[in-house]
């Protein structure tokens, strides 16, 4: 067993366990026992960050997917509503790359723990605003406030969904690619821009 010298550390490696024995077992069939094992800690000590289990799955969400790292200001580019949806796109899908693990956690929990479905909410409504903002940036005019709220919707449900699954054993399961999000990003811009901004 480890010391606990190293606080900060202690948390990580707790959460670093945590995502990959949730990811490859899920939650229910994940023990505090277990995780405690994996980090090298006592199972007390694990409370002692964590007061419950789930708390160590909120943490962990709460942690490891976050909109707050979306900056609106550097994404958007002025006059090109465009590139400014497919810059947020391959941004929230890279970050989704990055993390396969944390991605299973999410698929597999979702439907089943409120702790993921909170942090999906509250995440979902960062994404939203930033995609908002980053749209408002970007666009060479004004529009209906209303019309600009519902690309940004469409826009964050769109690089969120899961990517469908192959239909043949031979194809490979993928993400959305570059093209469909610029096709969708066009007709998304397009119906914005011929809106006018209503009070």
């Amino acid at each position: 067993m480890r010391s606990d010298s190293d606080p900060t550390g202690t948390r990580i490696r707790i959460l670093d366990a945590a995502e990959r024995l949730f990811a490859r077992h899920g939650f229910d069939g994940t023990s505090t026992a277990t995780l405690a094992s994996a980090v090298g800690v006592p199972k007390g000590l694990l409370f002692y960050y964590f007061p419950t289990k789930p708390d160590i799955l909120t943490a962990l969400l709460d942690e490891r997917l976050s909109a707050s790292t979306l900056d609106p200001t550097l994404l958007a580019v002025p006059n090109d509503p465009v590139q400014t949806l497919v810059n947020l796109g391959e941004r929230v899908l890279g970050d989704r790359a990055a993390s396969r693990m944390l991605r299973d956690v999410i698929w597999h929990e979702s439907h089943i723990r409120p702790e993921v479905q909170a942090v999906l909410t509250r995440y979902r409504h960062a994404l939203h605003d930033a995609v908002a903002a980053a749209l408002q940036a970007s666009l060479p005019r004004s529009v209906d406030l209303h019309a600009l709220r519902a690309a940004a919707s469409a826009w964050a449900a769109t690089i969120t969904a899961r990517p469908l699954e192959p239909h043949r054993a031979d194809e490979q399961a993928r993400d959305h690619e570059v093209v469909d999000l610029r096709a969708l990003a066009r007709v998304l811009s397009a119906g914005l821009l011929s809106t006018t901004r209503t009070s």
